[in-house]
């Protein structure tokens, strides 16, 4: 149980529970032992037990059960869809809080394709915004991240998390939003609170402070709506992969690449995975050959890395504009490469085409196999950076899993559900060739100790900056394992802290290592939490490392 509901007798619980079933009618709360299962369920090797989940179905219904929290001195943890994978998925930070499901809440309340921009509830989701902007023939893409169609817009966002498009920087590309506070009362930012204000959902800073802030990654509201600006569909859009032949040629590519980010050549997402990050997404751990460890053997890997076509490191990005615009910004990447010991293939649906052709032809030979291996993952690549997500890049979420992939994979895939072990840790560093070597050299030596092989992405998540995603994949059905997965996200989480590339988001399982210090953004952060959280009802512990 939280510290808050530690408190609460269960008499005064039951309660409460019974004056949020009158709320939200009694279908949609629920405290059985399946449901407290299944929200329990994480990646994570520490998941926790709520204990009720409901749904309301509006904000009206979730300020309501917000009073009821406070008069009763109940927790409660609000989530949007609860496939926060890697970070905690569906748990609260604390054991014994009532988990408020958003998802029932998934209206895409307005959609102007003049300005180019939506109005969406929590439990929208990215297939859901995807499949109507083309049902309804709109020229416009909304950005996906690789997490899989049912996963939620305003919990990524939340948690201040990025996609693939000139948009994936998604924090950047809201306006207005409608939060419920822990009093019940009903705040709009920006100039949401005028009346028939005309531009609440198109200039995101309102007059006076900008608040927008303080309800991501905190537990100072509860978000219910928001704008998301959408991307113009543009004529051209290829998509490029550069093949990195040895490990530390990857530092002259990014710091080669580096003034394209700066100067908007290159108006996306551009994300470096090594070569078991790539590995990962085709394939799972061969048990068979590997029976005892959760680390490849150097000549296994090798190996495996030869049959696939995978190099050390794989650049990937697209290019987005007119024709000509496009043929541009190829001629500039391929000048900004040509010192370097990558060279860039530019993937066009043309190409795509005569690959399959290519592939059918070859059967089921070597190069047969690795073709339509790359096909398949380039009409992914194309799909995603035009607004349709995939759940094929959750693959990696189950590398470590006994069984594989599940039967039907990708449809449904949910590595919560499906007991996958996965942890992230995601420091930010500098977009530099030698940060990113020594911050993976950093987090390899910790693998290594724990007995983990390294899977790691940098994303060029802005013009300055790479957004590191350090994923240790285990087996949850092995303890002694599952212990070291633990052991070695902690100590990593620590590493990185320590050396200066601080994590931009963090697990429920890694909140409480946030302030090591005790410094004042934290003490700030604590004293704008008790003026508008008094009893501390909302999500205690969350992005609160004092609280935890």
């Amino acid at each position: 149980m939280s510290k808050l509901n530690d408190l609460l007798q269960p008499a005064r619980a039951g309660e409460a529970l019974a004056a949020m079933a009158a709320v939200v009618g009694a279908a949609w709360l629920a405290s059985d032992d399946a449901t407290l299962e299944r929200y329990a369920r994480s990646t994570a090797a520490r998941p926790t037990v709520p204990l009720a989940v409901v749904r309301p179905d509006n904000a009206d219904e979730v300020a309501q059960l917000v009073a009821i929290a406070s008069s009763h001195g109940l927790a409660v943890y609000p989530l949007s869809t609860g496939k926060n994978w890697g970070n905690g998925d569906a748990c609260a930070v604390g054991a014994g809080q009532v988990i408020l499901d958003l998802s029932r809440m998934n209206r895409i309340v307005l959609v102007d394709p003049e300005l180019a921009y939506a109005v969406i509830e929590p439990g929208v989701t990215q297939a859901q915004l995807s499949t109507w902007l083309r049902e309804r023939g709109l020229p416009l893409w909304a950005d996906c991240t690789g997490a899989g169609p049912d996963t939620s817009y305003v919990g990524n966002i939340m948690e201040r998390g990025f996609g693939h498009s000139p948009y994936g920087n998604r924090l950047q590309h809201v306006a207005g939003m409608e939060i419920v506070l822990a009093s019940g009362e009903l705040l709009k930012t920006g100039f949401g609170h005028y009346r028939n204000a005309r531009t609440a959902h198109l200039f995101p800073y309102g007059v006076g402070p900008f608040l927008d802030g303080l309800f991501t990654q905190s537990n100072m509201g509860i978000v219910t709506r928001l704008g998301i600006w959408l991307m113009p569909q543009v004529e051209c859009v290829n998509h490029f992969l550069c093949s990195v032949p040895r490990h530390g040629d990857i530092a002259a590519v990014v710091d080669a690449l580096r003034p394209l980010r700066l100067d908007g050549t290159l108006r996306s997402i551009l994300h470096i995975g090594n070569d078991l990050r790539v590995l990962s997404g085709g394939g799972v751990f061969p048990r068979a050959e590997v029976p005892a460890g959760a680390r490849l053997p150097e000549a296994l890997r090798g190996a495996m890395c030869k049959a696939a076509g995978v190099a050390p490191w794989t650049v990937s990005g697209a290019l987005y504009g007119t024709g000509a615009q496009v043929a541009a910004a190829r001629a500039a990447v391929r000048r900004a490469l040509r010192g370097t010991a990558a060279r860039p293939t530019f993937v066009t649906e043309r190409k795509l085409r005569i690959g399959a052709m290519l592939a059918r032809a070859c059967g089921d030979s070597g190069i047969g196999r690795q073709l339509r291996a790359k096909v398949a993952l380039g009409e992914s690549l194309f799909a995603m950076n035009r607004g349709t997500p995939s759940g094929r890049f959750l693959a990696g979420a189950y590398w470590r899993r006994r069984g594989g992939l599940p039967q039907g994979f990708p449809a449904g895939a949910d590595p919560a559900r499906d007991n996958c072990g996965l942890l992230w840790v995601s420091p930010v560093l500098p977009m530099r060739g030698a940060d990113l070597l020594a911050v993976h050299d950093l987090a390899q030596t910790v693998f290594w100790k724990h007995g983990f092989d390294l899977f790691a992405t940098f994303s060029m998540v802005n013009e300055r900056a790479l957004g590191g995603v350090l994923t240790v994949a285990y087996d949850k059905d092995d303890l002694e394992e599952t212990a070291r997965a633990r052991a070695c996200h902690d100590e990593l989480f620590q590493r990185v802290l320590e050396a200066g590339y601080i994590p931009y988001r963090a697990g429920n399982h890694s909140m409480a290592q946030l302030d090591p210090g005790g410094d004042t953004y934290w003490r700030t952060v604590a004293r704008i939490k008790a003026a508008l959280d008094p009893a501390g009802i909302l999500a205690p512990g969350r992005y609160e490392p004092g609280a935890s």
